[in-house]
């Protein structure tokens, strides 16, 4: 009889023995290859203008440290100018995305904003109005880099967390609005402004919020430049929770300048709106002598990674892919007109230089915004956007 491999057939009365598989060729159970394409040399830069990344140990709710697991933070690191992100912290935040989505040890991203004033502001005006007006190519360059940082996303298998800790302003809105889940700071306001200063909510916002809000709030808010509370952004579907920062003493307040404590009034859903007159201006004076302290906006964002620290990862990955999809998709169907339409806006003299150049010299006029009903009559009576019209519809300095 032909003789059997072991494992294959035992004598009658014998106990089967599985055959190992030690002999079959594996890479060490430690390795790891570097699957990284993108250039981590501008991560983590010496002082702001920057973004960081800093891998927080896993914490379970009760704060105990979880061995071996982290949660990768990214930060938007500019504080005098609102975390607005330059050329180099796009690079930076599209290399820690990809940094954290091949470390097997990240359960979870966060991307957040230094402070407690401001999540993002969107691009980097002073840039913008003075190198990229006047440089297509170069517009379409830097759209690659933004389109980057999307991509790190869409092919990750992480969750991505926004923690919105302020302000979330124009690109801000949409550099923020591929993560998955947005967890914000009461104090936060969300709004786009590109069309009051020359420039289209086309990075991000109009692709996005007309799937996650209803078509109508999404043409409002993507347009109009008209900013919501946070509380509004949570009952309009756009944001998963809303944790307060504001301190009294050692207690934590909801914020004093938004409606939070009814819901309808006089027929009208009042819940999430600012509060007006005499009631606003006393909140406002209010909110400036109240500390802040994210801890637990910071807190919020690390129990949701617990949770699905807790799921396994594969399908958690799986999951998040084909609920993305959609956002993708829309991003997808509009990225490359968008990368050529903000290079053509950028000609000279155009609405992009006009709105770009009197918000970077507010400082100097006095006001962030040019006379856009100038414009349309000059418009109307068939002048062209030249030099003339230019200084003619943009503030002066004092």
């Amino acid at each position: 009889m032909e003789k059997c491999p072991a494992g294959d057939r035992t004598k009658k009365g014998e106990r089967r023995v599985a055959m190992g598989t030690e002999w079959i060729p594996r890479a060490p159970k430690d390795q790891r290859n570097d699957h990284r394409m993108y250039d981590e040399s501008r991560l983590n830069a010496p002082s702001p203008p920057r973004t960081t990344y800093e891998k927080r140990p896993l914490s379970d709710p009760d704060g105990k440290k979880i061995k071996d697991l982290y949660v990768a933070w990214v930060t938007l690191d500019n504080e005098a100018q609102y975390n607005s992100y330059t050329l180099d912290m796009l690079h930076a935040t599209a290399a820690a995305f990809d940094k954290a989505s091949h470390d097997a040890s990240v359960v979870c991203v966060v991307l957040t904003g230094a402070g407690t004033k401001a999540f993002c502001t969107g691009g980097n005006v002073p840039e913008y109005s003075e190198y990229y007006v006047m440089r297509p190519l170069d517009c379409q360059e830097y759209m690659s880099v933004y389109w980057r940082a999307f991509d790190a996303v869409w092919t990750s298998s992480k969750p991505f967390i926004r923690c919105c800790n302020g302000m979330s302003i124009g690109g801000g809105e949409e550099v923020g609005g591929v993560c998955d889940l947005t967890v914000a700071a009461d104090t936060a306001n969300f709004g786009q402004v590109g069309p009051l200063h020359g420039s289209t909510a086309m990075g991000g916002a109009c692709q996005f919020k007309s799937l996650e809000m209803t078509m109508q709030d999404a043409m409002w808010h993507a347009i109009s430049c008209e900013q919501w509370s946070a509380y509004k952004m949570f009952r309009k579907n756009y944001v998963h929770k809303v944790v307060p920062i504001l301190k009294d003493g050692d207690r934590f307040i909801r914020n004093p300048a938004v409606i939070t404590e009814r819901w309808i009034e006089d027929g009208e859903i009042v819940y999430g709106e600012f509060k007006t007159g005499k009631e606003g201006e006393k909140a406002a004076e209010r909110l400036k002598t109240l500390p802040r302290d994210r801890s637990l906006l910071d807190k919020a964002c690390m129990d949701m990674a617990w949770t699905f620290a807790n799921l396994f990862p594969q399908q958690v990955a799986m999951s998040f892919q084909m609920i993305r999809s959609w956002k993708r998709s829309a991003w997808e169907r509009t990225k490359s007109e968008s990368i050529m339409w903000w290079g053509a806006n950028a000609s000279a003299y155009g609405e992009f230089d006009m709105g770009m150049t009197a918000f970077n010299t507010k400082k100097l006029t006095g006001r962030s915004d040019v006379d856009v009903i100038k414009l349309r009559q000059m418009v109307a009576a068939g002048h062209p956007y030249d030099a003339e019209m230019f200084e003619a519809v943009l503030p002066k300095p004092k």
